[in-house]
């Protein structure tokens, strides 16, 4: 793609970097049959091609962000299933994170949308806040109906939707802490212990902590953690993303000087591609360029791991697992063979629905602020699924266990869980 940026313009880190990116496309089109919003709607400005071409006008003539370009910005999930096709290798992600960037710092969105917005990066990334809105939830969920008839007020009536009617007790979390390995010590690694995570399922966590420790595993929570910052960072509030990465990566780097770390282990994919992009989004800054760059090579989702410790082959269950994909694994990661691996290797049946690339719909915040695209999507996605016929649906990703779950009745479960109780761990409550 022909660019015409200025010399001024390019002076700018941001605005080169996207200019290269740019340039990388050529038009084919072969993300437009990959895309779940293309897919879904049909309109060419929410394909990831019309979206660059939006992109490239805004960025190239220097102009704020108008309400065309936010609409169909906003309308993308981030779920980078056009990155995986594209044959030129467009770095999208990068491009697209930059749009938001543009969008948030130049165009004043209306009065409810910035109030959802803001909402959701008050709430989301901490614990004890977004714990307390769930319970309040109850309150509200009689007038989820009413809420969803009037537009602006839409993103919180598919928040009452999504919160769970009950919450795990907050005891049952892996607090800060050392857990030493059963035995002689084969390894040792930090867990980031999450945000949303930790209080929708904490045995995610805690399964990962039992298994990895009886395989001789030291695990570390540390304290200081806070939320890895993809919420806000796609959300386009880079400020707080980059405070959120510099602080865990102090953490981790802690730790690392301690008594060193062989990987810092993620149960939550979305989380995963941004702490392993945490090297370039801090760039910038040298102060962390290096050490976020040291953390990005460390960080490893916990099925990652797992292939490095040889686990053995065990016996058959008898028990059919349909393995959803997370977008964040198999296209922001390229993780997509380790965990079917393991799941066969732990004796289940392992099944792959049918347009196993396409969104479940859930991506991060967008169930909230897209909700009639993320309902089409989810219904799509549960029909592959239940197509399969299976016993147990397996992910990687807690958004996508959320986002599933409120759309069929076949358990849902991290795959780590599933692979815990294979190896000597408890068996999942939601299976007895």
């Amino acid at each position: 793609m022909q660019t015409n940026f200025t010399p001024e313009q390019l002076a700018d880190p941001h605005v080169a970097t996207s200019e290269k990116i740019l340039r990388k496309c050529v038009h084919c089109g072969f993300c437009t049959a990959t895309c779940p919003t293309y897919v879904t709607l049909g309109n060419e400005l929410d394909s990831p091609r019309g979206r660059i071409y939006l992109i490239k006008d805004m960025l190239e003539n220097g102009r704020p962000a108008d309400a065309e370009v936010v609409t169909h910005i906003d309308r993308c999930l981030s779920c980078l299933s056009c990155t995986t096709t594209c044959p030129s290798g467009v770095d999208y992600m990068h491009l697209v994170d930059h749009a938001r960037m543009h969008i948030e710092a130049t165009y004043r969105r209306p009065f409810w949308n910035r109030l959802t917005r803001g909402v959701l990066a008050a709430v989301l990334p901490y614990p004890g806040r977004f714990r307390l809105a769930l319970k309040a939830a109850a309150l509200g969920r009689p007038f989820a109906g009413l809420l969803k008839r009037f537009k602006p007020l839409e993103p919180f009536g598919a928040m009452l939707d999504l919160a769970p009617r009950s919450l795990p007790k907050a005891a049952g979390e892996a607090g800060p802490g050392t857990y030493p390995a059963a035995g002689p010590r084969r390894g040792r690694v930090a867990i980031l212990t999450g945000c949303a995570q930790p209080v929708l399922k904490p045995e995610i966590n805690a399964a990962t902590i039992r298994l990895l420790t009886r395989l001789g595993v030291e695990v570390v929570a540390p304290a200081g953690e806070v939320c890895c910052g993809s919420l806000v960072h796609h959300m386009g509030r880079e400020a707080q993303a980059l405070e959120a990465a510099r602080r865990n990566v102090d953490v981790w780097l802690g730790e690392i000087e301690k008594d060193g770390l062989d990987a810092i282990i993620i149960t939550a994919s979305g989380c995963g591609t941004t702490i392993k992009d945490y090297g370039f989004m801090l760039r910038l800054d040298p102060a962390y360029a290096e050490k976020a760059a040291r953390v990005s090579a460390l960080a490893k989702d916990i099925t990652e791991y797992l292939t490095t410790l040889d686990l053995p082959q065990q016996e058959a269950r008898g028990l059919t697992v349909a393995y959803h994909s997370a977008c964040s694994m198999q296209h922001g990661q390229k993780i997509t063979i380790a965990p079917k691996v393991l799941l066969k290797k732990a004796g289940f049946a392992v099944r792959d629905p049918a347009e196993g690339h396409l969104c479940c719909g859930s991506a991060g915040t967008y169930n909230i602020l897209q909700p009639e695209i993320s309902g089409k999507l989810k219904a799509r996605k549960v029909r592959n699924i239940e197509a399969t016929k299976p016993d147990i649906i397996a992910t990687g990703n807690i958004g996508c266990i959320t986002q599933i779950a409120t759309g069929t009745a076949i358990p849902i479960l991290h795959t780590v869980e599933l692979i815990d109780w294979a190896y000597g761990g408890t068996k999942p409550a939601v299976l007895s």
